[in-house]
């Protein structure tokens, strides 16, 4: 994998979030891909992320936007910056009560690539004091 190829790998799976396809997301990520997110313990495989973004949606609707990319020479790694924009749709587990809240959040991931050219962990980053925060204020 060379890192043109990452680059692409990341950006169709920032896509294929932005359009809702979670297949196309899951299409990009290993059968045994390592996900970890703010709060909870790391998971493996496709089920476990498939049900991760069943609960984003059932709670967010979100787009990412402004993403900048960043790949590793050779590209077994990169990372990508950007800022999800949406709503808060329902009431999440130790937040605030939802009621169709505003929501910006500055965000990141960070990703491995395997020898297959897909991605083998992504670990996403942010602040939940800030999504709090953005929770509170609308």
């Amino acid at each position: 994998m060379n890192e043109n190829d990452t680059r692409a790998l990341v950006e169709r799976l920032l896509q294929a979030f932005n359009a809702s396809d979670h297949e196309g997301m899951l299409n990009c990520l290993s059968e045994d891909v390592a996900h970890d997110s703010p709060g909870t313990e790391r998971q493996i495989g496709h089920d476990s992320f498939r049900w991760r973004l069943a609960e984003i949606t059932r709670h967010f609707r979100m787009q990412i936007a402004d993403a900048a990319i960043m790949t590793t020479p050779g590209g077994v790694r990169a990372a990508a910056e950007f800022t999800a924009r949406g709503t808060y749709l329902s009431t999440l587990e130790g937040f605030p009560e939802a009621h169709e809240q505003s929501l910006q959040l500055p965000a990141g991931i960070f990703l491995d690539i395997d020898d297959d050219g897909l991605i083998s962990r992504l670990s996403i980053c942010f602040d939940p004091k800030i999504l709090a925060r953005n929770m509170n204020e609308t």
